[in-house]
């Protein structure tokens, strides 16, 4: 029976601390609106990669984060061609509880969004000088910020039926029949004239 016990408490244990030690893994719809114009996409994330299928009309339909390499694919699908941009802190989603160089955090309030119970806070950040506020919605059975608003109206992020589950590999690559757009850049190579 104490044996028993002893492996009934390590698989608890394993199981407990497993899923804090794995990474955050989801889908979702994002809705962005920036001075008053929305933006849609759906979301696949996977810590140091996420994938982005952007819903409005334009030349790129799909961004592939992948921080682990530093770099962003911008795959323009009807073209079958990519163009690969350097990474920067800027194509980072805000998916975590606690914003970079938050200062202060109050919680004001609680309501359901998508049928999670979440905890409304309001948080302040500060990146050198700049000090910004914002309005965060975070789900308490699924730790995860379903909206993000800056304090002035001047943009807000949203989640949407969200789903805590493994993402596959394959949606972080780059498709096998895809060209670099860059190649298309590279000036023609000259041939050489026949002496006379």
């Amino acid at each position: 029976m104490r044996q028993l016990w002893l492996v009934f408490t390590l698989v608890w244990t394993v199981l407990l601390f497993g899923q804090e030690a794995s990474g955050l893994e989801f889908t979702a719809d994002q809705v962005t609106k920036i001075d008053r114009k929305q933006h849609k996409a759906y979301i696949y994330y996977r810590d140091a990669m996420w994938r982005i299928e952007h819903h409005s009309t334009g030349p790129v339909n799909v961004s592939i984060v992948r921080k682990d390499k530093q770099i962003v694919w911008l795959l323009l699908s009807r073209m079958k061609h990519f163009k690969t941009i350097p990474y920067s802190p800027d194509h980072d989603l805000r998916v975590s509880e606690r914003l970079e160089g938050e200062v202060a955090r109050q919680e004001i309030g609680s309501e359901v969004r998508e049928g999670h119970p979440t905890v409304l806070y309001e948080v302040t950040t500060k990146q050198g000088e700049r000090v910004d506020a914002y309005y965060q919605w975070v789900a308490t059975d699924i730790h995860f910020p379903m909206k993000l608003a800056k304090k002035d109206g001047s943009w807000i992020v949203e989640y949407q039926h969200v789903k805590m589950r493994s993402v596959s590999d394959y949606l972080f690559n780059l498709p096998v029949n895809f060209q670099p757009l860059e190649a298309f850049d590279a000036p023609e190579p000259q041939q050489n004239e026949p002496h006379m």
